[in-house]
């Protein structure tokens, strides 16, 4: 018997001063704070149709798989956690040019209705935010995980 679940779907935006293809590349590179994969205490990534890609942050493991790579314009995999309670969902990020700037568009859906699973919005928030900055003025400030995440800081 197929029980239906109510899901939800969080989208995000956030206008980058820098052409597509290169908020498009710096996503996918581990060395630009502000993506999953440079929070993550270890990773493996594959950004290719049907890579793969695993991380952990704080202990707790995220994976799936790259369902669509196409530079510059989207990329598109499944995701999974504990907090999507054991359920595949589906993150899509697309870039458009918009004259010297990029929109960013961050689609996370399939999610389970649940109080866990709505912790994801607060963590794209954050990690977009960082992200965003790395594009700022140009200049790539300097990163550390302690500093974002300093007592009292939200």
């Amino acid at each position: 018997m197929n029980e239906s679940r109510k899901t939800i779907e969080f989208r995000f935006e956030r206008t980058i001063s820098a052409p597509p293809g290169e908020v498009f590349d710096g996503w996918l590179d581990p060395k630009i704070p502000g993506n999953p994969w440079n929070a993550a205490e270890k990773f493996v990534l594959d950004p290719k149709v049907d890579g793969l890609f695993y991380w952990t942050l704080k202990g707790t493991a995220h994976y799936g798989r790259f369902t669509v790579v196409e530079r510059p314009g989207r990329i598109q995999h499944t995701w999974m956690s504990p907090n999507t309670l054991g359920l595949e969902s589906m993150v899509t990020l697309t870039f458009k040019e918009e004259g010297k700037d990029t929109l960013m568009t961050l689609v996370h859906s399939g999610l389970p209705d649940h109080e866990v699973a709505r912790g994801h919005e607060k963590g794209w928030n954050y990690f977009l935010g960082v992200y965003r900055e790395q594009f700022g003025d140009g200049s790539r400030k300097p990163f550390r995980w302690e500093e974002a995440h300093a007592p009292g800081k939200k």
